[in-house]
């Protein structure tokens, strides 16, 4: 009976494991097309700077004060920047076919009007304490496997977590973190001693052999499980963290190549430079605000995914007691 339980409340962790899937993928989506939003406003702007460039151009170039040369370079940029705008419609529409899916709709019919205010994730606190992980449906799910196990040879459950803290940074904020995986539980160490002495009783040896692997095949799932979900909150928060210096360094490169191209256009119409530096100066002003937005928008999706890495706003409370599943059977 305990070990059918287990089951239920494992295949209820797994459902709500995909539900988390999903809905991190949704908004992971949802980011990613606001961020073609931003990048479509940057580049509409852009084409209309261009336009103005070529206008001025043409008149200088009508009064003598400018070379056929400098309206065929102004045009080309112009037509470039058009060509760029234009082909943000792709990944757009890809972004949104992919939402309108994942809430049950058909792409044909699903669309959302353009926004180019970037939305915010919100703030996640800086200090995580570990036992956070514990409300991960796919832990829980390993954990409710090695419980189905444990109840089929006898074995307690036992302490499963490690009390350390995670930080944005510094990670791992323990020192006993490198031992945690020979925690002196009997959850990780019980092994064949255990075993034998509750099978002993008649049982034949193949059988206790038997759920003596099937026991130890999940320990290994539910400690590669706890693994694998430090490493992903590791990651989130190291990219995180190296995100936030990328976007001040990438802000102030966008800051110096505005002045640049200010300067350069100051000494093409004074006559002094070729307009060929006027364009450089575009091209760098462009390039680095579309990698401003690029790093915003990895900023949020890895806000995202450390939501996720934590378990969203799901908890172990969640899974159907005893008594509830008992009542579905």
């Amino acid at each position: 009976m305990r070990a059918s339980t287990y089951a239920a409340q494992a295949s209820a962790a797994d459902l709500e494991n995909v539900r988390l899937g999903v809905q991190a993928d949704l908004a992971a989506d949802y980011f990613e097309l606001r961020a073609q939003d931003a990048m479509k406003e940057l580049l509409d702007s852009t084409v209309n700077a261009y336009q103005e460039e070529l206008d001025l151009t043409q008149t200088q170039f009508a009064a003598g004060l400018s070379s056929d040369e400098a309206v065929a370079q102004a045009e080309a940029q112009l037509k470039a920047a058009q060509a760029q705008d234009t082909n943000l419609g792709i990944l757009r529409s890809q972004y949104e076919h992919a939402i309108a899916v994942l809430i049950g709709q058909s792409p044909s019919i699903f669309s959302l009007p353009a926004n180019d205010l970037e939305p915010e994730v919100a703030a996640i606190p800086a200090g995580i304490p570990s036992e956070l992980l514990e409300r991960r449906p796919d832990i829980a799910s390993a954990e409710r496997a090695v419980a189905e196990a444990n109840a089929e040879i006898g074995v307690a459950k036992a302490a499963y977590f490690p009390s350390i803290l995670l930080s944005a940074a510094g990670g791992f904020g323990s020192s006993s973190v490198s031992n945690w995986l020979t925690w002196p539980s009997r959850f990780w160490s019980a092994g064949p001693s255990v075993a034998e002495t509750i099978f002993d009783a008649g049982l034949r040896k193949a059988t206790v052999q038997q759920y003596r692997a099937t026991y130890d095949q999940t320990v290994a799932n539910y400690q590669q499980t706890v693994l694998t979900a430090f490493q992903q909150v590791e990651d989130n928060l190291a990219s995180l963290r190296i995100l936030r210096q990328d976007i001040d360094q990438q802000n102030a490169a966008t800051e110096a190549a505005a002045r640049a191209l200010h300067e350069a256009t100051v000494r093409y119409k004074a006559g002094l430079d070729p307009y060929l530096n006027v364009i450089v100066a575009q091209t760098a002003l462009l390039n680095a605000q579309q990698t401003a937005v690029t790093f915003r928008m990895q900023r949020t999706v890895a806000e995202v995914q450390l939501i996720k890495a934590l378990g969203g706003g799901w908890n172990a409370s969640q899974i159907p007691s005893s008594k509830d599943v008992q009542k579905g059977q």
